[in-house]
């Protein structure tokens, strides 16, 4: 396939149309970018050619206008020294420098002309390229959002295995194994302020029973009879 049957697919494309047809449109697109840049660097060659041309051309054209003076300066110093017959032969000579110098300046206006056609290809190219090239940037993060979001789903759905749930349902009933032992170890000890309060209860009913004892002494030794 020529560069310009290339260039005229690549820019007549639908690059969103071929995409949603495409099985794999990932590899489709780096396929597409990868024909583009090939095609570009053969336009850009195409075009470094002809300047390259264009500028010979200049330079010949300086060289025959030069050539077309000497031979006008010529014919004019031979009329003024009356010799026309000199002066017709440099006229000739002149003639033919000036007609090869139509001829190249034809030849180097189609050079300007396809230059210029070269480089508005050119820009219609990188216009395309860029696009396929954003186009790209998109799919590769709508890829990597696809995966994430997989790896995600995947991830759920092995925590709502029942599988997991077991072992979390096995954690939880350690867990409470744990608490229930912890209570049975503290069941009836008292804290060290309980039995502070209790011991001062029991001092309490203590120095009561003591006091109750004293009483009813105290009251006997009253009623006892006086001696005679």
């Amino acid at each position: 396939m020529g560069i310009f049957t290339r260039f005229r697919d690549i820019i007549s494309s639908n690059i969103n149309a071929m995409l949603d047809k495409a099985e794999y449109p990932e590899k489709l697109i780096r396929l597409m970018i990868r024909e583009m840049e090939d095609t570009l660097v053969e336009i850009k060659s195409a075009c470094a050619g002809v300047m390259a041309g264009g500028k010979k051309i200049k330079r010949q054209l300086d060289g025959l206008e030069t050539r077309t003076q000497y031979w006008e300066e010529k014919a004019e110093l031979a009329v003024n020294k009356g010799r026309d017959d000199l002066a017709r032969e440099a006229l000739v000579e002149k003639r033919k420098f000036f007609r090869r110098m139509e001829t190249l300046e034809g030849d180097l206006a189609e050079h300007d002309l396809l230059i210029e056609q070269y480089q508005d290809d050119i820009r219609q190219l990188e216009e395309k390229l860029k696009s396929a090239r954003d186009k790209q940037r998109m799919l590769v993060q709508r890829h990597i959002h696809a995966r994430k979001k997989m790896q995600a789903q995947e991830e759920l759905r092995r925590i709502d295995s029942s599988e997991t749930v077991m072992k979390f349902d096995e954690i939880e009933n350690r867990i409470e194994r744990m608490e229930a032992e912890a209570d049975l170890v503290n069941y009836g000890r008292k804290t060290s302020l309980e039995e502070e309060l209790e011991r001062l209860s029991v001092d309490e009913e203590i120095e009561n029973e003591l006091r109750a004892l004293k009483t009813p002494s105290a009251g006997k030794k009253d009623k006892s009879p006086p001696a005679r």
